[in-house]
């Protein structure tokens, strides 16, 4: 693995931590862009890379986008990530959760890590048995905040759309719109299923064909292959897998109006926010409308650390402010003819002192 400062997507990061405990079999990263407001907030992601650089260009990419994000829904959290760097068999033991909550702890407090790609409640349940700096855990009592922050995630992204759909195309309502959702995972598939209720008309896909297929059974929607939603005629994209699936070529190839779903990283690099902008579409920072999860995770963290209690209401109150500073966002990029993702960075860094 090449020296961490000389890759792209270091952006001054005040900690870059390689972990190998050979007896579990653990490799991992944990990055800490900043810790300005707070300590370093974000999940881990647990995924087999073949080659390791990409595990680092993650980390690095994913904590910067956990500071802009956790800044911009004024939490007061830091930014951070983990990746845990699978073998290609995915294997997770209990030896290698215990090593990687060893590994949070020793940073002494500075991360709080949570679920994300390939990791589970139930794993950061075994995490826990390590350390007390980790959050996404069973919820204590009903209403009480806690869980599984994938469906929160939903919940923002849902509400961001509507926004978006309110902002370009000037509907109150997404009745009849078509809505093309990448992944239908926990958070693709709970947006897709808000939508659904909303009368939208989805086209769904998923590198499982099997699940896309199933959901689009359920919600009397459509599904293509993955290889189709790209390109589809759609009034809005929302992708919600993986990401850096916005570049030149990918771009230029888009039919829709809008580009708003919770995948990371969607811009393959910062240049190509403006590649969007100058086409004509509308985009949403995925920061700004993918932080339910966090926002769940962070009131969860912050009341068990207090010795306070915190309820699903405190959550769905912050989610709500989302549509609000996407709107903001979008309006100072019309006023300015400067792109959304430009304008909400600005933002974002002046709230973590680098502006």
């Amino acid at each position: 693995m090449t020296a961490f400062w000389t890759e792209p997507d270091f952006d001054d990061h005040e900690v870059v931590h390689v972990v190998r405990d050979r007896n579990s079999g653990l490799m991992a990263i944990i990055a800490l862009h900043s810790t300005h407001l707070g300590p370093g907030a974000g999940g881990t992601r647990f995924w087999h890379y073949p080659d390791p650089k990409d595990g680092l260009r993650d980390a690095l990419r994913l904590s910067r986008g956990m500071s802009y994000k956790n800044a911009m829904a004024g939490l007061p959290m830091g930014g951070g990530k983990a990746v845990i760097l699978a073998d290609e068999a995915r294997t997770k033991t209990p030896e290698l959760l215990a090593a990687f909550g060893d590994a949070v702890e020793g940073l002494g407090g500075r991360y709080v890590t949570a679920e994300d790609v390939g990791i589970s409640e139930a794993d950061m349940v075994a995490v826990s048995k390590r350390t007390s700096h980790v959050s996404g855990l069973p919820a204590p009592g009903e209403g009480s905040a806690g869980g599984d922050p994938g469906p929160f995630t939903a919940i923002g992204i849902y509400q961001g759309i509507k926004a978006a759909v309110r902002h370009k195309l000037g509907k109150d309502s997404v009745q009849g719109v078509h809505i093309a959702v990448q992944g239908t995972g926990s958070v693709g598939g709970g947006v897709a299923r808000l939508l659904a209720k909303d009368g939208a008309k989805l086209t769904l896909a998923d590198i499982h064909a099997d699940r896309a297929a199933a959901l689009a059974e359920e919600l009397g929607a459509k599904a293509v292959a993955a290889d189709e939603i790209m390109t589809l005629p759609c009034d809005v994209l929302s992708p919600n897998a993986l990401g850096a699936i916005l570049d030149e070529d990918s771009i230029a190839k888009l039919d829709t109006a809008i580009v708003a779903g919770g995948a990371n990283n969607q811009l393959a690099r910062a240049h190509h926010g403006k590649t969007l902008f100058d086409r004509g579409i509308l985009f949403a920072p995925d920061y700004v409308i993918n932080a339910g999860g966090i926002i769940s995770v962070a009131t969860e963290y912050l009341a068990r650390r207090d010795g306070v209690s915190a309820g699903v209401e405190e959550v769905h109150q912050r989610i709500a402010n989302i549509p609000e500073r996407l709107e903001e966002i979008w309006s100072k990029s019309d006023e300015t003819g400067t792109p959304p993702d430009v304008v909400a960075d600005r933002m974002a860094q002046e709230l973590i002192g680098r502006g």
